[in-house]
């Protein structure tokens, strides 16, 4: 596959011409979009950008849709040995997406579309590949509703051309005060940040997007659910798409089966499991006065190790909260909860010597993840912080009883599975370092993962390093804003 990247200014005028050429093109020739994709060697997917989509950071390009689109697009090079281009157009709309789909100049729509009749009467929907739930945010400051009667009178917003409208439009006749207004320029993280600010009281966003913003929003909080969920899907046009959608059957399957589907789920969501308010109020009353005396020791690690000082710090926060004189009860002490052990394989005298302590524990997390080092990223690391906290035997013999279950023993989402197995006789009389609280340190990855996202969320402009999540940019290419913003436009009339 080839990697494009559109750069610089281009005109609205030239844009506008695209997209036009691209919808006429397809509609006056109609081939089947299979072989247009491989006749012309470009996949053309329209998104939105976001954290549950696609997003750029100062890592590059991430984001579930922007890994499943690119996989899609290595299995069809594959396939077919052909070079397959993605190129992903960001729209500005909740609305512009399913127009884009409708009007052929797109291939499909990846962007948490959920599978609801009314664009079931529009669109054709690929396999499934997660389910969310629709959920009412309200400011915990204020009185919970409890029903959807508690909304009437109230001010509610959602997104526009979300399918949050005909959810709320089933309980209209039960409630004819019921009102909203649906806003067609602000996406989910904007309504939430309204509800933040008092500027309206309620939005509905997806369970998803709720969990991925509320590090950055404590104030809020889920008052309830509306429906039994959604299943998401890509959109496709209903004419002309049927090998397609049959090769992105064909690539869910086998993505679900080696598990790589739940990877790119447990990257992203996973490890967010809501903190209690007062955890929470403990963890931000630490990092504004704790923190603050170890930060340039962190960093000064983090630089020696090329690991990001923000993932020592959070593995600290799980071994001591910061607190440097912390000790267990079977012994192991300081910052980073080293045994005495680990202290003398990694040469330092004072295991309660802050910089000591943060120094050891990066090099022993080094040396962790060095021993996993046919495993990729950020496996490797997950697997490393499993070690760290029950020991590498017991890792090992997991993933010994992963390669029994047929399981891929590089996946954390298979390991951390077979982990807890360890306490089972079943089990560990068949692996080498038998017995382990193998529940234990399944807990404590999650925790240091939350951590982890907590700290990147309260220092988004830090200086990191070599971040362990990093995607490397391959073969994606977005149009500038420009050409965004135009885009949106151009595709909104079915041609």
């Amino acid at each position: 596959m080839s990697a494009r990247w559109a750069r610089g200014n281009v005109p609205m005028k030239q844009a506008s011409i695209l997209i036009l050429a691209l919808a006429l093109a397809t509609c006056s020739k109609s081939p089947g979009m299979l072989e247009e994709v491989l006749n012309s060697g470009e996949l053309r997917v329209i998104t939105l950008n976001s954290p549950t989509t696609v997003y750029q950071d100062g890592r590059g390009y991430d984001g579930p849709e922007y890994l499943l689109v690119k996989g899609f697009a290595e299995h069809l090079s594959a396939k077919y040995n052909r070079s397959i281009e993605v190129q992903m157009v960001t729209a500005s709309h909740y609305s512009d997406l399913l127009p884009g789909v409708e009007s052929h100049a797109f291939h499909f729509a990846a962007a948490g579309l959920a599978m609801t009749p009314e664009r079931q009467q529009r669109v054709a929907f690929g396999p499934s590949y997660q389910e969310v739930k629709h959920q009412l945010v309200y400011r915990v400051q204020n009185r919970r509703p409890r029903s959807i009667a508690d909304l009437q009178g109230k001010k509610l917003e959602i997104v526009a051309g979300s399918a949050y409208a005909a959810k709320l439009g089933q309980s209209r006749s039960e409630f004819p005060n019921l009102t909203w207004s649906e806003n067609p320029t602000s996406a989910a993280a904007d309504l939430l940040r309204a509800v933040a600010d008092k500027r309206i009281d309620f939005t509905i966003v997806d369970s998803t997007a709720f969990d991925l913003h509320r590090d950055d929003l404590p104030g809020l909080g889920v008052a309830m659910e509306l429906g039994s969920g959604e299943k998401l899907a890509w959109a496709f046009s209903r004419r002309g798409t049927d090998k397609l959608r049959a090769e992105a059957d064909e690539y869910f399957a086998t993505i679900r089966e080696s598990g790589r589907l739940e990877q790119i789920m447990d990257r992203y969501y996973a490890h967010r499991d809501e903190m209690n308010p007062q955890n929470r109020r403990n963890f931000t009353r630490r990092y504004e006065t704790r923190l603050t005396n170890y930060r340039e020791l962190f960093r000064q690690a983090g630089r020696n190790t090329q690991l990001d000082w923000r993932l020592l710090a959070a593995v600290a926060y799980q071994e001591s909260h910061w607190d440097p004189d912390a000790v267990s009860p079977t012994g192991v002490k300081g910052l980073m909860m080293l045994t005495k052990a680990t202290a003398d394989v990694m040469k330092i005298a004072d295991r309660e010597d802050p910089a000591q302590s943060i120094t050891a524990g990066a090099r022993y997390l080094v040396r962790l993840q060095k021993r996993f080092k046919h495993v990729a990223e950020p496996d490797r690391t997950w697997l490393a912080l499993a070690a760290y906290n029950i020991g590498y035997g017991h890792v090992l013999d997991a993933q010994q009883i992963v390669r029994i279950q047929g399981g891929n023993p590089e996946l954390w989402v298979d390991v951390k599975k077979a982990l807890p197995l360890l306490r089972q006789s079943k089990w560990h009389s068949q692996v080498r370092h038998g017995y382990a609280r193998g529940g234990a340190p399944v807990i404590y990855v999650e925790k240091v993962r939350r951590y982890y996202e907590l700290l990147k969320s309260l220092t988004p402009n830090d200086d990191i390093n070599d971040d362990i999540n990093e995607v490397p940019f391959e073969n994606l290419a977005l149009f500038p804003p420009t050409l965004r913003a135009e885009t949106s436009k151009q595709v909104a009339p079915s041609i």
